[in-house]
């Protein structure tokens, strides 16, 4: 007698490996059986008609502070998730001393806009190094596993105090420091170092993130520690400035470490090196021996907008920045008045001095690049779909078709803005990339970005878009879940999970693929201190399972949280190994 069994499902089973019908059995929360199972179970799932896929492993993630508090991990868990890493970007809670706590909320909320006042009041604190932090995490049971990296803002302000998080250069015995704390945080638990060299990313007072503007010395200084423990990933944001010759120094890094490196590649305007530059000394670099993997985004990255999100295109005009201190049901009355509205569309944009005024000035007037969201968007819409084009049609300046659009459903409507991964106007390049050893699917951001991005649906969007409905070219599932699963849990040593075969972690999902479909996204205010965040739901997945454990069926969660912290890397069971 089996503990679970999932009967005639078409197992898709993370190697690449074509799909076939077949059974799982399950015991002790790890698979010990994939083809026919001829034993009960103590309970038994009927997969008939749909698609049983490892769980999905999602590498970029901003959960650090909500890990502490929350066992749901949504929305991440809501779309097929079993493992999240956190701790990207360079930005996270620990080490911590206890008169930075405000200094480091700031950070993430001006870099990842998470609300501060939820994470004030959402965290507890009750650590300072790192591997207390990490202590904290495994106190809590969630529906899925969490991972995470050493900070790199964290750690320069532990080691240099207002120096370092000012951006100042450190002495060789601040490097040695810096990387003793990387190194401790390995050695109890961490999967990998991150660090952000982006503009972009800023803290809440517009300082730059510590690390931004590091030489090479102090960044493979602290990526030694790898070296030395003998695992981790060095991950890495960054504008990817040619004179700071990012490849050089993370090619050296990883191939005298071994450590692999992984950076966010994406068509920005803030990079100078275009995409294929940027996988071309990727491709350079490992032929020569280093292991540079490229995180690539399955859609356009950019910001959804709405009255209540972070921003909107009416964010700098006088009479919006007269109310926007107001509450919503003020907001809303003036919204709603004929008279304020042709006031509001009548005025001009007075932008605030920025180092990114262009993004500005197209969140503003880039109606050419905006598109209104509809019941079924896909993310990759046609100029014709685009704001300017619609209004247009409709006789109405840009300006007022937003309003009414932004207006629409008592002021909930929604304008999808692209400003990354888009500059074509499709995703032809994704396709490509999808099919490359050297990249790696990630940049959900799960967790952040709360005000204006909820692209932790991504694995749903890679299966309902990339699997089934895109008409520019589709993969195959096979290659999907690979990507999604087995790809994502090698590159940071998590090698008990990602597929299914025997020994394996009891990681799975059940999935309706021709009824799978992103819903929806809407404003939530159910963050600590009502705080807000966009969330998205699907339909379609017919269970999540964690550790042998049904964590989600149907879309509802059943309150059992079987997930656990990941310390360190986790080999591949011994009876996986005898099944290959």
């Amino acid at each position: 007698m089996h503990d679970l069994v999932i009967r005639g499902g078409t197992i898709v089973d993370g190697t690449g490996a074509p799909a076939f019908i077949g059974d799982v059995a399950i015991d002790g929360g790890r698979i010990t059986a994939v083809g026919t199972v001829t034993a009960r179970g103590t309970r038994e799932i009927d997969a008939t008609g749909h698609h049983v896929t490892p769980g999905f492993v999602d590498i970029h993630t901003h959960y650090d502070g909500q890990a502490t508090w929350d066992s749901e991990m949504a929305p991440s868990s809501w779309h097929g998730v079993t493992t999240v890493v956190m701790g990207n970007c360079g930005v996270g809670f620990a080490p911590a001393r206890p008169d930075k706590h405000d200094w480091l909320i700031g950070l993430m909320e001006g870099v990842e806009d998470i609300p501060g006042t939820a994470l004030a009041e959402g965290m507890s604190w009750n650590w300072e190094t790192f591997p207390e932090y990490l202590d904290a995490l495994e106190g809590r049971a969630r529906t899925i596993d969490v991972a995470t990296h050493v900070p790199h803002g964290a750690v320069r302000a532990y080691v240099m105090g207002e120096r370092g998080a000012n951006n100042e250069a450190p002495t060789e015995h601040e490097i040695a420091q810096m990387s003793a704390i990387v190194e401790e945080g390995l050695r109890a638990g961490a999967l990998g170092f991150s660090t952000s060299r982006t503009v972009l990313h800023k803290s809440i007072d517009g300082v730059l993130v510590p690390g931004t503007t590091a030489t090479k010395e102090e960044l493979i200084g602290i990526g030694r520690a790898a070296g030395r423990v003998g695992h981790g990933v060095f991950e890495m944001a960054s504008d990817l400035k040619r004179e700071w010759d990012e490849f050089g120094w993370m090619g050296a890094l990883s191939k005298e470490t071994g450590m692999p490196v992984t950076f966010a590649m994406l068509q920005s305007i803030a990079k100078e090196l275009p995409w294929e530059e940027q996988m071309s000394e990727t491709a350079k670099w490992n032929a020569d021996g280093a292991n540079i993997v490229a995180q690539i985004a399955l859609r356009g990255t950019g910001i959804l907008m709405a009255w209540r999100g972070t921003v909107h295109p009416f964010k700098f005009r006088p009479s919006w920045a007269a109310i926007d201190a107001l509450s919503w049901a003020e907001q809303w009355a003036r919204i709603s008045d004929p008279a304020w509205k042709e006031l509001l569309l009548a005025e001009e944009n007075v932008f605030p001095q920025s180092d990114v005024l262009p993004l500005l000035h197209a969140v503003a007037l880039g109606f050419s690049a905006q598109y209104g969201m509809n019941d079924g968007f896909d993310y990759e819409p046609t100029q014709a779909q685009s704001i300017e084009a619609l209004a247009a049609a409709a006789g109405k300046s840009s300006a007022e078709y937003v309003y009414d659009l932004l207006s629409s459903a008592d002021g909930t409507g929604f304008i999808y803005f692209p400003i990354l991964n888009y500059a074509d106007g499709n995703l032809d390049f994704v396709e490509g990339l999808l099919n490359r050893d050297d990249t790696i699917i990630s940049l959900s951001d799960g967790g952040a970005h709360c005000g204006t991005i909820c692209d932790a649906a991504s694995p749903t969007y890679l299966l309902q878009h990339w699997v089934r409905d895109r008409s520019r070219g589709t993969i195959t599932i096979e290659n999907a879940i690979k990507r999604q699963c087995s790809d994502t849990a090698r590159l940071y040593g998590m090698n008990d999970r990602g597929q299914l075969a025997p020994g394996m972690l009891a990681d799975l999902n059940i999935i309706d693929l021709p009824r799978l479909k992103l819903l929806a996204p809407w404003m939530a205010f159910d963050l600590p201190a009502g705080g807000k965040r966009l969330l998205q739901k699907a339909d379609g997945y017919v269970a999540t399972i964690k550790s042998g454990v049904v964590t989600f069926e149907n879309g509802t969660m059943t309150g059992a949280f079987p997930g656990i912290l990941v310390r360190g890397p986790q080999g591949k069971p011994a009876l996986a190994l005898a099944a290959e």
